[in-house]
C-alpha cells in the first residue's frame, strides 16, 4: 500500500495505517460503531474486530480534517474480481459532514485504480441509514442473509470505473 497522504472530498487527508496507529484505528471504530449498538442489540464487527489480525489482510487509511482533527477510517479488502469495503466510519460527532461519502468516493477510485470494475459491501439491516446512504451512492441490493449469530445483512455492489 501507498505510504502517501491523499487529499480527497469534504476537506479530508488520508493515509495508511501504520503499524503504530492500529490502536488509534480500532478507538476510532468502536466510537463511530457504539451508537449502533442500542439499535442492534450486539457488537457490530467493526465494533469489536482484532484490527491487527485483520489489517495482515485489509487495506485500511485513517482521514483527517486539515487541521489535524481524527475524521474517519476506511477498512478494505482487495479481491481477484472486486474491492470488499468492510468498514466506513466517520468519528463520533462528525457524522453529516460528507466523511463517509467523501471515504466511499476513495474506495472506488481505489478499485479503478487497481483495475478492479465492482465495489462490494454489505451493512446490518438494521442499520437503515447507511443503506439509504449506498442506495444514493448507486450501490444495488444484491442479497441478504442472517448469519449464525443472528445478524441480518444487506449486500450491496457498484459498477465503477465505466
Amino acid at each position: 500500500m501507498d505510504r502517501t497522504i491523499v487529499a480527497i472530498g469534504a476537506g479530508l487527508h488520508l493515509h495508511p495505517v501504520r503499524p503504530d496507529q492500529v490502536d488509534q484505528l480500532a478507538r476510532l471504530q468502536r466510537s463511530a460503531y457504539a451508537q449502533w449498538l442500542p439499535v442492534l442489540g450486539l457488537e457490530p464487527l467493526p465494533y469489536r474486530a482484532d484490527y491487527r489480525q485483520l489489517l495482515d489482510d485489509h487495506d485500511a487509511w485513517l482521514a483527517h480534517l486539515a487541521d489535524g482533527t481524527e475524521a474517519g477510517a476506511l477498512v478494505v479488502a482487495i479481491l481477484d474480481d472486486h474491492l470488499l469495503i468492510w468498514s466506513v466510519a466517520a468519528a463520533d460527532g462528525l457524522s453529516g459532514r460528507g466523511i463517509g461519502r467523501a471515504l466511499v468516493a476513495f474506495a472506488e477510485a481505489e478499485a479503478v485504480r487497481r483495475g478492479l470494475g465492482e465495489v462490494r459491501l454489505y451493512t446490518n439491516a438494521l442499520m437503515a441509514r447507511n443503506i439509504t446512504l449506498y442506495l444514493g451512492l448507486g450501490y444495488a441490493e444484491t442479497g441478504r442473509e442472517t448469519t449464525d449469530d443472528g445478524r441480518n445483512i444487506v449486500h450491496m455492489a457498484k459498477r465503477v470505473g465505466g
